[in-house]
């Protein structure tokens, strides 16, 4: 069982293929060990055992046939709870969507069951993705794999600690201000979130819609790509949805004539020790196998974070007002319509997700919509500004994934203002709709540190190909 759990998405369909093993075979061992680690880890927070079996034989006698769909066919995958798969639960991690069943499938998944791919479960995550450890879930936390006293980020910190703990071979997360990117990082996996309007939001739990991506976290930058290929593409239920073209990979052995912009304000003050050391060595591989590092400027960079919390909240005002134990969610029902609504939120949403909301209704307010919704627009215009800037001379931005390794269970609980600065390296990307990458680059401690690179809209290929030679050169 031990070098099934071991494939890659690349490695399991080349096996697949050659009837090593079988998609039957694969997926068992892949449930065996949820089985034997999940009660201790926390990944999932549902298993679809049955279905996933079948979903494997199916593929094995497609194989059989001679109909195998392609490169996902009988591949484990995990799904964040977020992402609606019909007749499953989505919870979104949140008490109010405790018993909701999903009525149809998100976009991505029916892509992806296009691709004969095998859904192994939904995975625990932060209440409505807001939260960057998955202590937030009304279901409890998820632990690192890495360390079980430590937490493994968010908010899709589930499918990074299923990854990680080869609990999936791949999985799927969603990405509002990095959390595909910190949860890999912390998880030592990699995490992409691809450039804003590539792959359909149909059928994603909204958080914030103007800032929300579905990606894949997976244990290669090829694994990324395969799962990015199979998700990406315009979407007539999803109008945000792009046709960028063709995605156009680069093939290259070292990373010669790559300019890779170093942004000052990115490598400051505020990382730890250790995230610097190998921040710092993972600059110097890149200049050893021939990148050219330019020191940048980006202006406004700093304001991303606050322009970020400005948004977010706002757009999480508008998009949780239907969960109210009427239209969807669990009911506390009251002798007025009022006193209804008032009972199930306040006993059915977080604490985070209530303060997210407050802050986000204050800042829509007559008498503060302009002084903070409308500024936090018009600085969001300058920070898109300072990227295309940017990339005028350089190919690819690079910064530390998160400001330090995996803290934790506990440790920022109940410090909002210090789990908020955890974003502070990957809301940006967020906030211009950029694609971001993060890689791991090595460990401190025996913590994983990830690296970010982050790309020019649409140039979602160039990006993964350049994370790729990195990924080798760094090994």
């Amino acid at each position: 069982m031990g070098l099934l759990l071991e494939q890659t998405i690349r490695s399991a369909a080349d096996g697949l293929a050659s009837n090593a093993f079988s998609s039957t075979e694969l997926t068992k061992a892949y449930l065996g060990q949820i089985r034997g680690l999940d009660l201790g880890i926390h990944a999932y927070l549902d298993v679809f055992e049955g279905t996933a079996l079948d979903q494997a034989h199916a593929s094995d006698e497609r194989r059989a046939a001679g109909k195998a769909f392609g490169v996902l066919d009988g591949i484990p995958l995990a799904i964040k709870d977020n992402i609606l798969i019909q007749d499953q639960r989505a919870t979104a991690g949140s008490q109010i969507l405790a018993n909701y069943r999903a009525a149809y499938d998100a976009t991505v998944v029916t892509k992806l069951r296009e691709a004969g791919s095998v859904f192994l479960g939904k995975t625990n995550m932060d209440e409505f993705a807001m939260g960057s450890s998955t202590e937030r879930s009304a279901f409890g936390p998820t632990k690192n794999p890495r360390d079980l006293a430590r937490v493994p980020g968010g908010s899709s910190g589930g499918s990074a600690a299923a990854v990680a703990g080869d609990m999936a071979i791949a999985a799927l997360g969603s990405d509002t201000g990095g959390s595909i990117r910190q949860p890999a990082s912390f998880c030592g996996i990699v995490g992409f979130k691809p450039s804003y309007g590539t792959v359909s939001r149909s059928g994603l739990m909204a958080m914030a819609s103007s800032l929300d991506q579905i990606g894949p976290m997976t244990k290669t930058v090829e694994d990324a790509a395969v799962l990015f290929e199979a998700i990406r593409g315009v979407d007539k239920l999803d109008q945000t949805t792009v046709d960028f073209g063709a995605v156009k990979y680069e093939t290259r052995k070292d990373m010669k004539g790559v300019r890779v912009g170093v942004p000052r304000q990115a490598w400051g003050e505020g990382m730890t020790a250790g995230v610097r050391e190998h921040a710092e060595g993972a600059l110097e591989t890149m200049k050893q196998a021939g990148a050219e590092l330019i020191e940048i400027d980006l202006p406004y960079a700093d304001e991303a974070l606050a322009v970020y919390y400005v948004l977010m909240p706002c757009e999480v005002s508008a998009n949780l007002s239907r969960f109210d134990g009427m239209r969807y969610g669990q009911r506390e029902t009251r002798p007025t319509l009022l006193e209804t609504y008032l009972k199930s939120r306040s006993e059915n949403l977080g604490e985070e997700v209530r303060r997210r909301i407050i802050l986000g209704t204050y800042a829509l307010s007559k008498g503060y919509y302009d002084a903070y919704y409308r500024q936090a627009r018009k600085v969001q215009t300058l920070i898109r500004r300072a990227y295309a800037s940017a990339f005028e001379n350089v190919d690819v931005i690079v910064t530390p994934t998160a400001p330090s390794t995996a803290f934790k269970l506990g440790e920022k609980l109940n410090d909002p203002l210090a789990m908020y600065l955890e974003d502070v390296y990957t809301v940006g990307a967020n906030v211009a709709g950029l694609p971001a990458i993060s890689v791991p680059c090595g460990a401190h401690e025996g913590l994983p540190v990830g690296l970010q690179f982050i790309g020019k809209m649409g140039a979602d290929g160039a990006l993964l190909s350049t994370a790729r030679v990195f990924e080798h050169i760094n090994l």
